[in-house]
Parts: structure tokens; C-alpha cells; sequence
């Protein structure tokens, strides 16, 4: 499975659970749209900062070949599907926590 396949299966779980399985509908509010647009500018500038120092490098077999700062599109979508799930995990383990 090449990474642009995983990151897109990661996306697609991340989805199904916060909008379904947890239920914590994130996707819908506000808070988390502006929380991710300043989670993704640092992510955008870590990227950048190691794949154009080639620390990190990608095969072109492995991605689309799509990049934004530097870094292929498929690091942006890994990136979404970790903090989009790490955030649903965490509202829901807040909550069964209260009970």
C-alpha cells in the first residue's frame, strides 16, 4: 500500500469515527476548524523545514507528487486524520470519563 493510499484510508477513518463511531462531530464546529488551521501552519513549516533539507525524503512511487510547502500533499492528509483522531479519542475519553 503506497502512503498516498494510507493517508487517504487514515482521513476516511478519522471521519467515520469522530462522525459516527464516537459521535463527537467535530468536523461540524467551528472550534475545531480554527484549532486545525493553526495546528496545519505549524505542520506546513515543520515540513517544509525537513523535506527541503532533504532529512526527510519521499519516494515518487510512494506519493502523487503534489506538494505544498515542500512536503507531498499526502503529509497534510496523515497530519488531519492524527489530530482530527487524536481529538475525537480525547472528547470521548472525556466523557466516559464523567459517568
Amino acid at each position: 500500500m503506497s502512503y498516498t493510499q494510507l493517508a487517504i484510508s487514515a482521513v476516511l477513518i478519522a471521519i467515520i469515527f469522530d462522525l459516527y463511531l464516537f459521535n463527537t462531530q467535530l468536523l461540524k464546529r467551528k472550534v475545531f476548524w480554527t484549532s486545525y488551521a493553526i495546528i496545519v501552519g505549524f505542520q506546513l513549516l515543520t515540513n517544509w523545514w525537513l523535506t527541503s533539507r532533504n532529512i526527510v525524503m519521499y519516494s515518487p512511487d510512494a506519493i502523487i507528487g503534489i506538494r505544498i510547502a515542500s512536503a507531498p500533499l499526502e503529509d497534510l492528509l496523515f497530519g488531519f486524520a492524527l489530530v482530527l483522531g487524536v481529538l475525537s479519542n480525547w472528547i470521548r475519553l472525556g466523557v466516559s470519563s464523567k459517568r
